[in-house]
């Protein structure tokens, strides 16, 4: 029958019947005064299978791990590499400065808070299992301290993503506000100075009307006037902003 237990170790056969071909959940099972931890290790952003590591304690207090050896240090070496996970992940939320940064960082935090919360509950059934051990109770304490900066850790850059997000949305806003302002003076220059425009292209066409040979100037400067009155005329009328739909009756 496979099994994921190595073949060296003497667990109890109640132990070895609660086991599967893969990790399954973590948890702690304890029989015939055999402790055997069922735990995955820190999983990341892409793994979609957990691997096992499994942490056995025979009754005289030896410890056995299928990838960390023996001794009685192996669950300890266990909660050191999800430790080291948090301070590469510190590290790297310190340096983060885009919204790709804090998306990567979450990624990586997410399965491993998953992963150190769960730890942390298998310790504690281990503890409640075998209340007269003070390593559990270090090591319970020790996994409540892991799964808290990871939780902190998730929780910082979800806050900067949200900043980045604000901020960058914040700062588009502005820029087509600033926009939107540049494109209402240019049509206020354009209302000024249409009038002018049309009728010059009135009085410019090489058609016979009479005033071509119109010998004072004060025909064209009363055309330039009446051109540029006319456009300050129109100027508060493109310059009115319309009502809001919805809005109050003026």
């Amino acid at each position: 029958m496979k099994t994921i237990v190595p073949a060296t170790w003497t667990i109890p056969e109640q132990l070895q019947a609660r086991l599967g071909d893969t990790a399954g959940r973590q948890r702690a099972m304890t029989a015939d005064g055999h402790l055997l931890f069922v735990l995955h290790e820190p999983p990341g952003p892409d793994d979609r299978v957990r691997k096992a590591r499994l942490l056995w304690r025979d009754p005289t207090g030896s410890w056995s791990s299928n990838t960390k050896g023996s001794g009685t240090q192996v669950l300890k070496k266990h909660l050191a590499d999800f430790a080291e996970r948090t301070e590469r992940l510190e590290n790297q939320l310190l340096a983060a400065g885009c919204a790709d940064d804090y998306f990567r960082l979450l990624q990586a935090v997410a399965p491993l808070h998953r992963s150190s919360r769960n730890l942390h509950v298998t310790l504690q059934q281990a503890r409640d299992m075998v209340p007269d051990d003070r390593d559990l109770i270090v090591a319970r304490d020790a996994a409540g301290d892991i799964e808290r900066s990871f939780e902190l850790l998730h929780s910082d850059a979800k806050n900067g993503l949200d900043y980045t997000v604000a901020y960058e949305t914040e700062q588009q806003s502005q820029r087509s506000y600033e926009m939107s302002v540049s494109a209402h003076r240019l049509n206020l220059l354009a209302a000024v100075f249409f009038p002018i425009a049309a009728l010059s292209s009135v009085f410019g066409m090489n058609l016979s009307h009479g005033l071509e040979s119109y010998p004072s100037t004060w025909l064209f400067w009363g055309v330039l006037g009446a051109g540029f009155l006319s456009g300050l005329f129109l100027t508060p009328v493109i310059a009115k902003r319309p009502r809001p739909p919805g809005g109050p009756q003026e």
